[in-house]
């Protein structure tokens, strides 16, 4: 890999799978001047299954603390104020129910397509009134 490409690459990463459709990034990459940033990215699957859109936020570490105080404070206020009886933890358990189900699959000898779009429809964005 030349030194261009090597800006790119990700010395973290992490994924959250969030309904059929939609996949958030989370990367930390390194600048030339060994200084470190954070790109957030949320990649969206097409409808007419053409291709991904993806959006994409540079987070710079003199913004970390106040993005964490602020994405924590939006949060909280949704949970505790706004939505307080929702139950939040009800798509952490059908997504760890769907995993389970294509580790299964796949264990079986059944190839377990483990994409995001073949989860339960229970699992879609259309789950979710923004």
């Amino acid at each position: 890999m030349n030194e261009e490409n090597s800006r790119f690459e990700s010395v973290y990463s992490s994924k959250v799978r969030a309904g059929k459709r939609r996949t958030y990034f989370f990367d930390v990459r390194q600048t030339k001047g060994g200084d470190y940033y954070i790109t957030l990215t949320e990649s969206t699957k097409k409808f007419n299954d053409d291709g991904y859109e993806r959006h994409k936020i540079f987070l710079y570490k003199e913004d970390f603390n106040r993005f964490q105080k602020s994405l924590g404070d939006a949060i909280d206020h949704v949970k505790t104020e706004l939505m307080p009886d929702f139950e939040y933890d009800l798509y952490e358990k059908r997504q760890a129910e769907w995993e389970a189900q294509q580790k299964a699959l796949a264990e079986e000898g059944g190839g377990g397509d483990t994409t995001a779009e073949s989860k339960p429809a229970e699992n879609s964005d259309e789950d979710i009134s923004w």
